[in-house]
């Protein structure tokens, strides 16, 4: 059970699936602040015993754009932030998997690659592993991280807002969304947010609560699309009722669904469950938001 939760909590996926070249943009010009010292470089392993490929040492911070055809687009955006305890990046079932998604509705998706803690090896996983034992320690190392993370969330949301008409997206269509560690992403860039780069709609997904940055709900509307299954073994589920509450509370448009068996990290991954189709619910909330309707933007 131990070995299972561990492996979900870093948003592992069985498999590994081929990253079609894309156009990735830095969101830094020269070293970002805050890690000016770092000299590591960005990684990519499947050296791990569950040879699964995951990113990680991210020392310049990226989007990955996944973009519809112009005819096909509806004017909408998402980043996508995957999991990873801010160790690692699942990269494929919480990042280039969901943008290709979200590609075949029209959506332009764009995947965040963030700041992450130093990994020592070229096996961050196994690294990762015995430092699940004690999330308090685990937090206390991550601390000076998460901000620089945020940091990068932030400049992301700004970033395609600042460049939405050359990508052909509506600057009133950005949604931010992250699993697990990328879901205390979110919901800190959202808390954390000026009008210049606050996302216009969010979805934490199994998002870890305690690291979260902030805790100010926008006045301006925001809608929050929450979800998260009752058997989560790292305990998210209270975590997501929580955020949904305060957003209800605050009146904000909240929606919850919570997904009686399915555990944590499940992705895009098939486990012939009901919560294997829960991104099916995200594009009928999407809809019905109006974020996927009508096309803003016609070149």
């Amino acid at each position: 059970m131990i070995r299972y939760a561990v492996l979900a909590c870093i948003c592992l996926v069985v498999g590994i699936g081929s990253i079609k070249a894309q156009q990735v943009f830095k969101l830094y010009e020269g070293k970002p602040k805050g890690s000016e010292s770092w000299t590591w470089h960005e990684q990519t392993s499947t050296n791990n015993q569950f040879r699964t490929e995951v990113v990680y040492n991210v020392s310049e911070p990226t989007l990955t754009a996944y973009l519809p055809p112009k005819e096909a687009a509806n004017g909408t955006a998402i980043i996508v932030a995957p999991g990873g305890a801010f160790h690692t990046l699942s990269i494929n079932s919480e990042g280039v998997d969901v943008a290709k998604w979200l590609n075949s509705k029209g959506i332009a998706a764009f995947v965040l690659k963030y700041r992450v803690v130093h990994s020592l090896t070229d096996d961050p996983v196994r690294e990762l592993m015995p430092k699940m034992q004690d999330f308090k320690k685990l937090d206390e190392e991550n601390a000076p991280v998460v901000p620089l993370a945020m940091a990068d969330g932030l400049t992301a949301v700004q970033y395609v807002r600042e460049h939405a008409k050359s990508l052909n997206i509506d600057p009133q269509k950005i949604g931010f969304m992250g699993f697990s560690a990328g879901g205390t992403l979110t919901m800190s860039v959202v808390y954390s947010a000026t009008d210049q780069n606050r996302p216009n709609f969010v979805a934490p997904i199994y998002a870890y609560e305690p690291a979260v940055i902030g805790s100010t709900i926008p006045t301006a509307k925001t809608p929050i699309f929450i979800v998260v299954a009752g058997d989560d073994q790292l305990k998210m589920m209270p975590m997501s009722l929580s955020i949904y509450k305060k957003w209800v509370e605050a009146g904000q448009p909240a929606e919850l669904h919570i997904y009686e068996k399915g555990g944590h990290g499940f992705g895009m991954r098939k486990q012939n469950l009901p919560v294997d189709t829960w991104y099916e619910r995200f594009g009928d909330w999407l809809n019905f938001q109006g974020f996927m309707k009508t096309p803003a933007i016609r070149h």
